[in-house]
């Protein structure tokens, strides 16, 4: 079963998506994967990492670091396919991916993450996808900005209709959708 869970910043978002992740390897047998997708650039992110390693430790996660090209996990010898993967975050693997180390923007980024991350939900069929709502309120933003929460919404459209279930959890909040 594939799940994509969206929400706000700090929603109880990443715990959900621990706790469901959890469920279905202990319910499967099957081994527990974190794929950590955030490279971090100052101390708020390095705060951020530290905090959800520490949630999850003692939960029998393997940890996969994996900024880019999600799909090449799929060619780790080391990687059991069938187990059970918590993708944490599409939102940061879309940035890392749209922004190059220099800052330049990569147009083609959008595309690939897609692909990308549909090819992971079909290859193993057991992940938990974790985004962050941030294309629905009425600002308008810079050209970039706009573009990349366009990016996320297209993403998170595709992983929705491809995920047998889809959650927004706001306030700590649970809203099944899917």
């Amino acid at each position: 079963m594939n799940i994509l869970i969206s929400g706000g910043c700090k929603n109880g978002k990443s715990f959900f998506a621990q706790r469901k992740a959890k469920e279905m390897a202990e319910s499967s047998g099957r081994p527990l994967y974190y794929i950590a997708t955030m490279i971090p650039h100052d101390d708020e992110d390095h705060a951020r990492i530290k905090r959800h390693i520490s949630e999850r430790a003692g939960w029998g996660f393997t940890t996969i670091e994996q900024g880019k090209n999600l799909a090449d996990i799929l060619d780790m010898p080391q990687i059991d396919k069938s187990g059970v993967f918590l993708m944490d975050s599409v939102t940061a693997l879309l940035g890392n991916e749209m922004f190059d180390d220099e800052g330049n923007y990569v147009e083609t980024a959008a595309e690939h993450v897609r692909e990308s991350v549909l090819k992971f939900a079909r290859e193993t069929g057991s992940t938990v996808f974790v985004s962050d709502y941030i294309y629905g309120d009425a600002d308008r933003y810079d050209e970039l900005t706009e573009c990349y929460r366009k990016s996320l919404a297209c993403v998170d459209r595709a992983l929705a209709a491809e995920c047998d279930e889809v959650y927004e959890i706001t306030y700590g909040m649970q809203e099944r959708w899917k």
